[in-house]
C-alpha cells in the first residue's frame, strides 16, 4: 500500500480507485486491528482528496456558467 503522505498527488480517479480498494479490504474483515486502523486512516485521506477534486470541479463549472455582466462583448 502506498503511504498516506502521497494522497495530495493523486488525481480524482486514482484516489477514488484506491478508496474503493480500501473499502473492499475493510469489508473483508480479515485485517488485524492495526491494519484496519491504517486502512481507515488511508480511506479518510482518500475521501478528503476526492472531495477536494469534486469541490474544485464544481467551482470551475460554476465559474464557467457565470457570465460577468460587465464583460466586453468583443465589439470594441
Amino acid at each position: 500500500m502506498t503511504s498516506v503522505t502521497d494522497v495530495s498527488e493523486l488525481s480524482y480517479e486514482e484516489a477514488r480507485d484506491q478508496l474503493i480498494t480500501v473499502v473492499n479490504q475493510l469489508e473483508q474483515g480479515t485485517a488485524t486491528l492495526e491494519e484496519s486502523l491504517s486502512l481507515w486512516e488511508r480511506g479518510e485521506a482518500l475521501a478528503a482528496r476526492c472531495e477536494e477534486w469534486l469541490i474544485g470541479a464544481k467551482e470551475r463549472l460554476e465559474a464557467a456558467r457565470t457570465v460577468p455582466t460587465n464583460a466586453p462583448s468583443g465589439d470594441e
